[in-house]
């Protein structure tokens, strides 16, 4: 898009006048629905009880502070750091001159192909808005420069400087307001700003999803229903506690492996993501590959469950299900598999059941789980003493965490993609965001029981402990993970923002069994729910395994495509042994309902 030169020519003439109608039943709708938003919010403040934060919930101050005064100790470097932003400035200010001229200059400056902010191709061929992305770039990437390299700071103040430094660079970006983003300007031109009444409209609809704080809708959640349209693998419920249901799966083959699969997702998030379509289940691709699959449906706690600690989990969970498996197909060996925390709980387990001599999991398989926190990516930035002091406050208050704290906190880690995109295409837009099952389940959050995830904060993420011998104690017992000696499959993900593959590895180092490290490309997510089918993203392997993360992916081998193929290889190689096809009920547990079941479908706002 070229602006033109005449304002009284093209577009002028294409600049709409929004409907005078629309325009009045917009805003009294704004009006009313704002003043019952605002007096709902007041209220409940009120009834809480809850005092308000302090004035830095996430000592931030202290830490910025802390970068300044270090800062200053070497102005020679923030004066270098200055000149050579300046001067990179005074080149594009040429460069931009240039243009106006006729020529064809190079950009002093790219995003990273990654980036969509700036995909509208208004962005290159406008030499002002090409300006503006060209400044903000150089901007942002002075600003974190400076901030990356200040001398002196340690390791977790550095960490925090560093994250809301970006945090802040990227809502600063053009592209997230309406007169510096060249597509919104275009889509108010041609709608007579009809967009921005609309965007008000669904800015006021999130706020009162949110109950009076922003909870922006990234799908159309009217498209997706657990059971019908995701979630749908045929199964039944056929073990229920407080804690969790235990669903099998009705099988496709004739045969089945004699052991069992058993699945334990975390229960930060819901376990559907391993079952959101046909196409990229993996649960209903492991039943077609001929395992009897057990999966554990974590209760989306509230305030009766506040005194569950991660002892509870075990026995609730790894260790009733195991119970539950003996009793509906008479077998005690058991394959199991662990993602992301439900694989930290399952490491647990496994010392455990060390300790007590229990023999019942023959293989463990881990998805992107971390054990060892000593470098635990950016979630590190939310663990310190004051921020877990606040934390503990409000779920002492409450009986639990907020499920949509859990949830801004991820969607920090990746706030381009996971807030700013979305601010843009509701609010500046005006657009109602696209159906996708992935963002469905991403918003459907789960909450935390208090004494849970207070343990799991400060002992493992904060004192490192799980990883020194004896460091945690579950049940009455020590665990040491180094006795650990089953066969051990491991899934880490290379792009992965909340367990970092690097740290993930280290667990190559701890366990005593014979152990595959497999390396998927993408992310926490995406890396793991990768079907073959799906053609994409490939994974790396090596059988031999060095305490450097980085001499193992030196020495591995890349393949492409999924890393299903190879996990289900390596499974089958633990017991081939077959046995007739196991419907679910027919052994000594009735069925209680069928999957998904009930607990997945209670909601954190419920």
């Amino acid at each position: 898009m070229r602006m033109s030169q005449d304002p009284t020519t093209e577009d002028k003439t294409s600049f709409r006048l929004p409907d005078p109608a629309v325009v009045s039943r917009t805003m009294a709708d704004v009006a009313e629905r704002g003043q019952r938003i605002v007096t709902d919010f007041l209220k409940r403040q009120g009834a809480d009880g809850a005092a308000a934060p302090g004035p830095d919930p996430l000592n931030i101050g202290s830490a910025f502070m802390e970068m300044t005064t270090r800062l200053m100790t070497n102005p020679a470097r923030l004066m270098q750091a200055q000149i050579g932003f300046w001067q990179d400035y005074l080149t594009l200010w040429q460069n931009t001159a240039r243009r106006m001229m006729g020529e064809a200059p190079k950009s002093v400056i790219e995003e990273p192909k990654t980036d969509r902010r700036f995909k509208d191709d208004a962005w290159r061929e406008n030499e002002v808005f090409d300006f503006i992305r060209q400044s903000y770039l150089l901007s942002a990437r002075f600003f974190t420069n400076v901030v990356q390299h200040t001398d002196g700071l340690d390791q977790k103040t550095a960490q925090k400087v560093d994250f809301y430094t970006r945090q802040f660079v990227d809502a600063m970006s053009p592209s997230n307001f309406l007169m510096t983003n060249p597509e919104v300007l275009r889509r108010t031109a041609e709608t007579g700003g009809e967009n921005l009444l609309k965007g008000l409209s669904n800015l006021l609809s999130d706020l009162e999803r949110g109950k009076g704080q922003l909870r922006i809708r990234m799908t159309d959640e009217t498209k997706f229903k657990v059971g019908e349209n995701i979630a749908v693998t045929p199964g039944k419920v056929v073990y229920r506690n407080a804690l969790m249901e235990l669903i099998q799966y009705q099988p496709t083959t004739e045969s089945v492996f004699k052991r069992p699969l058993l699945i334990i997702p975390p229960w930060i998030n819901k376990f559907y993501i391993l079952d959101l379509r046909p196409k990229n289940s993996f649960i209903r691709w492991a039943v077609e590959q001929g395992h009897t699959v057990f999966v554990v449906s974590w209760v989306n706690p509230d305030e009766k469950l506040a005194e569950k600690g991660f002892d509870d989990y075990m026995r609730e969970g790894p260790y009733a299900a195991l119970d539950a498996i003996e009793q509906a197909t008479g077998e005690k060996a058991v394959n199991v598999i662990g993602y992301c925390l439900g694989g930290t709980l399952l490491a647990c387990t496994l010392a455990h059941m060390q300790a007590k001599k229990d023999t019942r999991i023959k293989s463990a398989t881990f998805f992107t789980t971390m054990l060892d926190f000593a470098e635990a990516g950016e979630l590190g930035v939310f663990i310190d003493e004051e921020q877990l002091q606040s934390l503990e406050d409000k779920m002492n208050k409450r009986g639990f965490l907020e499920g949509s704290e859990m949830a801004t906190t991820f969607n920090m880690l990746r706030a381009n993609d996971l807030i700013w995109s979305f601010v843009v295409n509701n609010y500046l837009l005006g657009q109602e965001p696209f159906p996708f099952d992935l963002l469905y389940w991403n918003d459907d959050s789960t909450r935390m029981p208090a004494r849970m995830h207070s343990f799991y904060l400060r002992r493992m993420y904060q004192e490192n402990d799980l990883v020194k011998p004896g460091g945690i104690e579950l049940d009455g017992v020590p665990l040491d993970l180094r006795k650990i000696k089953l066969p051990t499959y491991i899934l880490s993900t290379r792009e992965d923002h909340i367990a970092p593959w690097k740290s993930t590895y280290r667990a190559t180092q701890l366990y005593a069994g014979k152990i595959r490290f497999v390396l998927a490309a993408s992310g926490h997510i995406a890396g793991v729910v990768n079907p073959p089918e799906a053609g994409k993203y490939s994974h790396w392997v090596g059988e031999d395994l060095p305490p450097d993360p980085d001499a193992w992916f030196k020495g591995a081998t890349e393949l492409s495509g999924s890393w299903w193929p190879d996990w289900q290889r390596w499974i089958a190689s633990q017991d081939k042994a077959q046995v007739p096809a196991r419907i679910p009920g027919a052994g000594a547990l009735p069925p209680l309902c069928d999957a998904p079941g009930d607990y997945v479908k209670v909601q954190a706002r419920d």
